[in-house]
């Protein structure tokens, strides 16, 4: 019984060890679906047979399988091609190569996403074939979106704002397009026309859609089009006139596949492109790129297509059969198995004639499509990897510039995700730091369309032939300004004259008519003509049009010609100076603060030198006077005190530097004050407006009325419309109680203009708005662009002030016009060094008095060693206020009299006590002696 279940359990365990590393099939079927006779077609099934024998000769790829693939005819049909990988998917086919439309694409990746069959193009690039909405499907080449990406930093290269895309109406078309229309808006660039084509064009329909595109303003021409007609596009052009100076053509891929295909261009069809820009998907210059370049002419030559260039295209499909095969390797090394099962959905369906149940699912298909993307290999095209995380592209996108001169091309430039536009390779700029400012992008120089170098400004007027229709507002004021000559169409004035010399300076022709706007009678509404322009009716304003929020709104500025914001203007009197003039320089404040700190610093000079120097002793009238004299003396630094203390010193530099800078700011108001004639009234500002309730005048049409009203709060029933400027003169004379006005209120373009006659009013307060005249366009329109750069230059070289000065030249009042009235100085410019000065002062005061008591601390500890009586506070006091009376020289003589007199004393006794001390021992001396005379007597 045991040997039978040994037996058993072995063979269960080689089954089971022979299921996990079963050996790979002999032979696998992949399906490739191409159109033979398409541009693309025609070099990619060469180079995927190549692909195909190359890895079957390699033994170090699918050693022990061979790749068998099975290509199939499309003939440029998207039902062809969708029942072509049906029947490919009946025939146990574990990937397919293809399709090559993006629009078959699209139908196939579902079928491919339901059985699992990974389906790999190097074609089909339509930027929303993604790995999210078809993960089966992989694409093998660089999507549209980097292409697009690519024309767009072309776009912004060259500065232009606009372009008009021309492309196929299917779904590889309309996606690219949506991509850089996306692309262009991050650049804030824009789409202005787009001009779609059926997907089989006829030349007729070509005809027709790009008439339509020559009538619009844009020459920026993105051309995203089939290969099979596309070349039809710029035939018709050329006919048309398109490709002459100032357009530009910018096709994408699809037009350097067919440079590099046909090799080179017959001389007709050479002369249809000359100047266009296009695109090719960049791969670097390998050693196994030019190995197989090497062998393609005896490829081509084997398979009877004669003689035809090596395309990006083929280079990408033969390294996808290389990417198929190693995933392939790695799957059966994983202990993949080729199987393929029923699909439980299609066989409830029930076959039928359509035979849906003879198509199977892939068991290992998801493993398979792992191993695809995690290749990461070198192939003729470079480094083969896809993109993570989402992997559903290939690392570092590039494409070449490509620009077409006399029968061949030449590469411009490149471009990349890493570095933008460059000169160099890319793969040669990735170890460097991203860096894509507007100042590292380049290119190489353009041979442009029309068959010139200089770059075309990429737009033109639309509607060629007709001129730009230019509205100018008829004045019946300041006609300084502009003015419509009497029985003419013409016009004059400043605004012209700027106009003109702006439109002298542009580097193209500007068609237009000067149109009247108003009825000669009254100033017209300068918004209303901006809100017409906006509507259309108007292709530009020239005029006295001020930049205002609500006009930006509707329309786009030059740069400003002459600033002018709102400024207010008031009758004003003559005030001479008087025999207090020179009061006015301070206001009585600072007066006041100045007088105070006079004392307060003479008065801390006399606390810091009092004892130290007499020249601020003696009786206490004579001290007083001394404060008060040595204070008002610094004004004029002819004080005759010396300071003598260290202190006293720093405060009184301190003074005499605040003392100068009063006395400078002193000196220069007043002599404003008794040179310049002062104006005076009693508005000084809008400010003053804003508080009273009197009628204000404004010019009829400006905005000013709209801007006191919306934005300042001012009630509608003050406001006065005065028609010119012999209005305002009258309003403004008659005053408040004649019906006048207290104020008016304008622009200072014209104010300045109204002073330069009229001596008795003039400007007061500030300007309180701030904007400028600018010449007005529809919204995005270039020429406002041109026209602000034209306006510098007229600033820049002085000629915007000589025609100001032609027309603006101030006259008669021109000298009172910018009078003003000299404000008198307040103490708040002056309180920082009042508060430095007061700073020092009191540091001064609180170093001395802590000094004082230190010296005063010692004093008593001498007095007290000669009194043993102790005094009360007040006598201490006093005692205290005596000491600090005292000259610092009468206490030091004392003290060092005191000490004298302590050594002196300490002296006596001391020779006392020696003096007793003898008369005891001369005592003793005697006594022993009568002693001895005793003993001896005795003896």
């Amino acid at each position: 019984m045991q040997i039978p279940l040994l037996l058993y359990c072995l063979i269960l365990a080689a089954h089971l060890n022979g299921a996990v590393s079963s050996s790979p099939p002999e032979s696998v079927n992949i399906g490739v679906v191409l159109s033979f006779g398409s541009i693309i077609g025609k070099v990619s099934k060469i180079a995927i047979q190549a692909a195909v024998a190359d890895v079957n000769s390699d033994p170090s790829v699918l050693p022990q399988t061979k790749l068998l693939a099975t290509v199939h005819d499309t003939n440029f049909s998207g039902f062809l091609g969708i029942v072509e990988v049906l029947r490919l998917m009946e025939s146990k086919t574990v990937a397919v190569i293809g399709p090559q439309s993006s629009v078959t694409a699209h139908v196939l990746s579902f079928i491919a996403n339901e059985l699992q069959v990974p389906l790999l193009s190097f074609s089909a690039t339509d930027p929303t074939l993604n790995s999210l909405q078809f993960p089966f499907f992989v694409m093998t080449s660089q999507s549209d979106l980097y292409q697009m990406a690519a024309i767009a930093d072309i776009v912004e290269h060259y500065g232009w704002r606009e372009v008009i895309a021309i492309y196929g109406d299917d779904d590889h078309g309309r996606n690219g397009i949506a991509a850089l229309g996306d692309q262009l808006a991050a650049k804030r660039c824009k789409i202005s026309f787009k001009a779609p084509l059926s997907p089989k064009a006829t030349r007729e329909e070509i005809t027709d859609v790009l008439v339509q595109v020559a009538l619009t303003e844009s020459r920026i021409l993105v051309l995203h089009v089939p290969d099979y007609w596309g070349p039809t596009v710029f035939t018709v052009a050329r006919y048309l006139g398109m490709m002459n100076a100032g357009y530009v053509w910018i096709a994408t891929n699809w037009f350097s596949t067919i440079l590099d295909t046909e090799l080179d261009l017959a001389p007709e069809a050479a002369e249809d492109v000359q100047g266009v820009l296009t695109l090719r998907m960049h791969t670097p210059d390998t050693q196994l790129k030019a190995e197989f370049a090497s062998r393609w002419p005896n490829l081509t030559a084997g398979a009877g297509a004669g003689r035809m260039g090596l395309s990006a295209y083929g280079l990408y499909a033969y390294d996808t059969v290389w990417i198929l095969a190693r995933a392939l390797d790695a799957f059966f090394a994983q202990g993949g198995n080729v199987s393929f099962s029923k699909d439980s959905r299609l066989a409830e369906l029930g076959g039928g004639d359509l035979r849906l149940d003879a198509m199977s699912m892939l068991d290992g298909g998801k493993q398979l499509l792992e191993s695809i993307l995690n290749v990461d290999m070198l192939g003729v095209t470079g480094r083969v990897k896809f993109e993570p995380p989402e992997k559903d592209t290939l690392i570092r996108p590039a494409y070449e510039v490509i620009n077409v001169i006399g029968t061949g091309h030449q590469r411009i430039g490149y471009w990349s995700n890493h570095s933008g536009l460059s000169v160099d390779p890319p793969e040669t700029l990735y170890s460097k730091p991203v860096n894509r400012s507007s100042s590292n992008q380049h290119l190489g120089p353009v041979f442009w369309p029309g068959k010139t170098t200089q770059k075309p400004r990429g737009w033109v007027f639309p509607n060629n032939g007709r001129h730009l229709a230019i509205g100018v507002p008829n004045r019946v004021s300041y006609r300084e300004f502009i003015a419509q000559v009497p029985g003419t169409d013409m016009f004059s004035g400043y605004c012209i004259d700027v106009f003109t010399a702006a439109v002298n300076l542009l580097p193209y022709a500007v068609p237009y008519k000067l149109i009247p706007f108003g009825d000669g009678v009254d100033n017209p509404s300068l918004t209303e003509l901006v809100r017409l322009m906006a509507a259309g009716v108007y292709d530009g304003i020239v005029g006295d049009v001020a930049i205002i929020t609500n006009r930006t709104k509707m329309a786009d500025f030059t740069q400003p010609y002459i600033e002018s914001g709102l400024v207010v203007v008031a009758p004003v009197m003559t005030r001479n100076s008087n025999e207090w003039a020179f009061m006015r320089p301070f206001t009585p404040a600072m007066w006041v603060v100045t007088g105070v700190f006079f004392l307060i610093v003479g008065a801390v000079i006399w606390i810091l030198e009092h004892r130290l120097n007499d020249d601020f002793r003696g009786p206490p009238r004579r001290q007083v006077i001394t404060i008060i004299w040595f204070s008002f003396s610094t004004l004029f630094f002819a004080h005759k005190e010396n300071t003598v203390s260290t202190l006293g010193r720093i405060v009184l530099i301190i003074w005499l530097f605040v003392v100068l800078i009063i006395n400078s700011s002193y000196t220069a108001s007043l002599t404003s004050i008794l040179t310049v004639q002062q104006l005076s009234s009693p508005i000084k500002g809008i400010e003053t407006l804003r508080t009273s309730n009197d009628p204000i005048g404004y010019q009829q049409g400006s905005f000013a009325r709209d801007y006191l009203v919306d934005e300042l709060g001012f009630h509608e029933s003050r406001m006065v419309p005065l028609k010119g400027p012999e209005d305002c003169e009258r309003a403004l004379k008659a005053g408040l109680h004649k019906g006048g006005v207290a104020a008016v209120v304008d622009e200072q373009s014209y104010l300045e203009l109204f002073l330069s006659t009229r001596c008795d009013f003039s400007i007061v307060g500030q300007e309180f708005t701030k904007n400028g005249w600018g010449f007005a366009f529809p919204r995005d329109s270039p020429l406002a662009v041109d026209l602000s750069t034209a306006i510098l230059k007229l600033s820049e070289n002085g000629d915007l002030q000589r025609i100001h000065d032609k027309w603006l030249m101030s006259s008669a009042c021109s000298s009172q016009t910018t009078t003003f009235q000299v404000d008198r100085l307040q103490l708040s410019s002056f309180w920082g060094l009042f508060l430095i000065c007061g700073l020092a002062c009191l540091i001064a005061l609180l170093l001395y008095f802590l000094n004082i008591a230190r010296q005063f601390s010692r004093h008593q500890q001498a007095d007290m060693s000669h009194s043993s009586s102790s005094s009360s506070a007040s006598a201490r006091l006093q005692t205290f206020f005596s000491f600090v009376d005292e000259k610092e020289e009468n206490v030091a003589s004392r003290s060092r009299r005191r000490s004298l007199e302590r050594a002196s004393n300490r002296s006596e006794r001391e020779a006392g006590n020696g003096e007793t001390q003898d008369s005891k021992a001369g005592r003793q001396v005697e006594f022993s002696t009568n002693k001895d005379i005793g003993i001896e007597n005795g003896v």
